[in-house]
């Protein structure tokens, strides 16, 4: 069997526990070829766990899956022959150079010499780090890090890729840089796990997404799909001068009927409507007023916020440390 399947990754029914914790309570998945497959959730929530399990390094308590069509505890090394992994910290030697990080990873693949060396040159040259590639690898940048780690993950050409929180500790910079690889990966055919914190990148890169809290999905679907279980829609405006916020929120609320949320620091006025029949009325009576706007809007739910009508609590509020953190 092979990758060729139209599904790519398949899990029913995971289950993982650590004493008294569990981990993993009954996860199912399924990632198309070519797609990107977002899992959300909090530390805790069972994240590493599932990757962990899916890249044959943990063996699940009850459950069943197969990647690439090849089971991950009977057939273990025909996964790992198709698949890659990044995680959350950089797995590279930073005592030796990205080229010679890579010609070591190729020779522990079993690769001839001479096509380690060709593999490492062609994957500098992909990420942007042909300059840099003998330098020592502690020098670079954090950006340039995860590069490194990411093209690590590619010396095998797998099919298949599990990145587990890869932009972890980026500046908005580098994150951009490495959804920008992520991206270019996909057209490639790759197919791609991604855990992530940072709910505005699986929205940016994922095809589909996976909510876990506590170790169970609790929702899954487009990202257009899951704001829309969040309800209503937001209505934003921003004045042009912050002195403005509370007249502002005051137009606001006679308008919708509804007390809207005032940030001052973000100088931002936001109300949850059912509809947009509300804006027309906010715009004329912000202009009998006299009072510039730079942002009117009307938009969906954020991720945030659909976590937080999802599992009752913010994607950031809950931690729970198991057995090397292996569960997120």
């Amino acid at each position: 069997m092979s990758t060729t399947n139209q599904v790519a990754i398949s899990a029913e029914g995971l289950v993982k526990k650590y004493g008294s914790t569990t981990a993993l309570d009954g996860v199912d998945l399924t990632v198309p070829t070519g797609t990107v497959l977002g899992v959300l959730g909090p530390n805790g929530a069972g994240k590493t766990t599932a990757v962990r399990i899916l890249g044959t390094l943990l063996r699940p308590d009850a459950g069943h899956a197969e990647v690439g069509g090849y089971d991950v505890v009977r057939e273990a090394p025909r996964v790992r022959e198709i698949i890659g992994l990044t995680g959350q910290y950089a797995s590279v030697d930073e005592d030796m150079s990205g080229r010679r990080n890579l010609v070591m990873i190729g020779r522990l693949l079993g690769l001839p010499r001479d096509q380690s060396k060709t593999r490492a040159d062609q994957l500098l040259e992909r990420f942007e780090l042909t300059d840099a590639g003998d330098r020592i690898a502690k020098t670079y940048s954090g950006g340039m890090r995860r590069r490194l780690d990411l093209a690590a993950s590619l010396v095998g050409n797998p099919s298949i890729l599990y990145l587990d929180e890869p932009t972890t500790g980026l500046d908005p910079h580098a994150r951009n840089g490495v959804w920008d690889t992520i991206r270019n990966l996909v057209l490639d055919g790759t197919t791609v796990l991604l855990t992530t914190q940072y709910l505005e990148e699986a929205d940016a890169l994922a095809d589909s997404i996976m909510v876990f809290d506590k170790g169970k999905v609790v929702a899954e679907g487009r990202p257009s799909e899951l704001k829309a279980q969040a309800g209503k829609q937001s209505l934003d405006v921003r004045p042009a001068e912050p002195g403005h916020l509370e007249r502002v929120a005051a137009i606001v609320s006679e308008a919708v009927g509804t007390r809207p949320t005032v940030d001052v620091v973000n100088a931002l006025v936001s109300v949850p409507v059912s509809d947009g029949t509300s804006m027309p009325v906010v715009v004329r009576r912000l202009d009998e007023a006299g009072i510039a706007v730079t942002e009117l809007s009307l938009r969906l739910p954020s991720l945030d916020e659909v976590f937080l009508a999802l599992t009752g609590h913010a994607a950031q509020e809950q931690s729970i440390a198991v057995l090397e953190g292996a569960s997120r």
